[in-house]
């Protein structure tokens, strides 16, 4: 369970186990409840049956492990996954198909917000996937757990990311570097995005740093834009007045 400790708007700074929020989760062997994968741009009855049949592995499992929130594009079946979920105890959740989410904003948009508004504030979500220039906008949403396939994946292809930007290294020779290092190198990126991203909730900023990496990537710009224009609701519930 997350223990929430302050606000920035929506984004929360907390502690979950032993560690600050937002913050790298490392995944080990048998972290996730086993659950019912499925495409993004499916058709919704195959959809249904995905939320049916990880519902069903999800009643047999360890409620102290991670659930997997899926859905697809089906916001509704999103948030009746998610729900059902947490009436069974879990308290972690991965958010599934989140390459997906973050090439479709609206989507991103109205899943996430719906989430946060309807589960437990001391719910934690999690992507697995994301780029670094998306996690202050994702964080302002309100997930907080972050995993490190993205830094693997990309440094098994060559290529760094940066908090602004990614540079293919055979088009971009920045440096020269095994994949063990640039492995090594893109986690270490995503451990500052995430030190200066509860920095920035701390001192009540984060929004400033928001606008500052979504100018660095059309999908988060747009995720920005549309979230100003069409949920401000959402980012004024949390917002004090003074």
């Amino acid at each position: 369970m997350l223990e929430i400790k302050i606000h920035d708007g929506p984004a929360r700074q907390g502690k979950y186990q032993t560690m600050k929020t937002p913050n790298i989760l490392k995944i080990v062997k048998d972290s996730l409840v086993p659950d019912t994968p499925i495409p993004y741009d499916v058709p919704r009855e195959m959809a249904e049956w995905s939320v049916k049949e990880t519902l069903k592995s999800a009643e047999k499992g360890d409620v102290d492990r991670m659930a997997v929130i899926h859905g697809v594009k089906y916001q509704d079946l999103r948030l009746e996954c998610a729900s059902a979920l947490e009436d069974m105890g879990y308290r972690l959740f991965l958010v599934a198909n989140p390459e997906e989410l973050l090439r479709n904003p609206r989507d991103l948009l109205k899943i996430i917000t719906s989430l946060r508004e309807n589960l437990s504030p001391n719910s934690a979500l999690y992507f697995s996937f994301t780029e670094l220039n998306f996690i202050p906008l994702l964080v302002y949403l309100g997930v907080d757990l972050f995993g490190e396939s993205a830094a693997d994946f990309y440094a098994q292809t060559g290529v760094m990311t940066t908090p602004h930007n990614n540079y293919n290294l055979q088009q971009y020779p920045l440096y020269d570097m095994s994949p063990a290092e640039l492995r090594k190198q893109n986690r270490e990126y995503l451990d500052f995005v995430l030190r200066e991203v509860r920095a920035h909730i701390q001192n009540g900023t984060l929004r400033n740093l928001v606008e500052e990496r979504c100018c660095s990537s059309p999908e988060a710009m747009s995720a920005l834009r549309i979230l100003d224009r069409d949920y401000g609701d959402f980012v004024d519930s949390y917002t004090p007045l003074y």
